[in-house]
């Protein structure tokens, strides 16, 4: 009986060793230029928890996402979050975009944004500050798909900044 239980310690022990692996952050933000209407389509995926945390932090304690009953206020704090974060320039004038919505699946919020009226693209220029403040292990990637140009780059909280010449 002994055994057992110095068995049974062991593996409780060493189970709990391996439940310590640090939590991975990061976000996929895809950024696709549609020639035909003159627009830049912008999709940014991050796990609902994350984002959560970090609109908890920055603006209300008391909101919570991905609820059936969820705040007005979300949408507001997302948009204001977004725009204040996500900061991109073409051809070296910066653009505004438009906040279209938000959907949630799984265990992740699909943001959508939308920027108009934007004649061809020569160079983007994307700064990516995404739940950097929360979680200063965020990765984030930002995926372009411009003319014939498919691109994928990495921004974390020492170089939040990717430039695409095309």
């Amino acid at each position: 009986m002994h055994k057992y239980k110095l068995v049974l310690l062991i593996l409780v022990i060493s189970f709990l060793s391996f439940n310590t692996l640090h939590k991975y952050y990061v976000s996929v933000t895809e950024i696709e230029y549609i020639s035909e209407q003159k627009s830049l389509q912008i999709i940014s995926r991050v796990f609902i928890d994350d984002f959560e945390s970090t609109l908890r932090n920055r603006y209300d304690e008391r909101l919570t996402l991905a609820v059936d009953n969820e705040d007005e206020l979300v949408n507001y704090y997302t948009e204001r979050y977004l725009k204040e974060k996500l900061k991109i320039t073409i051809n070296g004038e910066p653009i505004q975009f438009n906040f279209i919505g938000k959907e949630y699946e799984d265990d992740l919020m699909l943001s959508y944004l939308e920027a108009v009226n934007l004649n061809e693209i020569s160079t983007i220029e994307v700064v990516n500050r995404v739940l950097f403040e929360t979680f200063p292990d965020q990765k984030n990637i930002v995926r372009f798909k411009i003319n014939s140009t498919n691109k994928s780059i990495l921004l974390v909280k020492e170089n939040d900044k990717g430039l695409l010449n095309l």
